[in-house]
């Protein structure tokens, strides 16, 4: 199995000055790519359920309530994974002169911990997961009649 391993050396500048200098990554390209997936899956599935607030009006049950509770989750869960992945992918490309101006020592060189981009794939199941079990919610609560099927005017037949 190939491990992603980011590499880092000290390396002093014209002028002296002490910088880290990485290694080329694909970890950062990766994260960027796969924090389009969910993006493109929440806009499927706000297109195909009108974003729930658009269309003819649900009947009241409990599939009406998880439908409800489920989107509010899809979208807490897609920006944490969404964050993740961009925080990650951001920090993981900050190739960038460290300098220590109090001690002039050597900078750390410290790199990232890929847990976050395992932070953010886990949310980008979990938040599949919701969305998935929020369509069915919803195609149940839109089924049968609408939720006022009587015609509820006046007739004005015997007067």
């Amino acid at each position: 199995m190939y491990m992603l391993v980011i590499q880092a050396k000290l390396v002093v500048d014209a002028n002296g000055r002490k910088y880290c200098q990485y290694d080329s990554d694909i970890a950062t390209g990766l994260g960027v790519g796969s924090f389009f997936i969910p993006v493109a899956s929440q806009v499927i599935i706000m297109i195909v359920t009108r974003c729930l607030c658009c269309g003819k009006a649900m009947r009241p049950s409990g599939s009406r309530s998880w439908a409800i509770c489920l989107f509010i989750t899809s979208w807490v869960m897609f920006i944490i994974a969404a964050e993740c992945l961009l925080t990650g992918s951001v920090r993981n490309a900050y190739h960038t002169k460290y300098r220590d101006l109090l001690k002039q020592s050597a900078p750390s060189c410290e790199t990232m911990r890929k847990g976050v981009f395992g932070v953010g794939a886990a949310f980008i199941v979990l938040t599949c997961i919701a969305s998935e079990i929020y369509y069915v919610s919803f195609s149940k609560a839109n089924d049968g009649p609408p939720p006022y099927a009587r015609d509820t005017s006046m007739r004005m037949e015997n007067l």
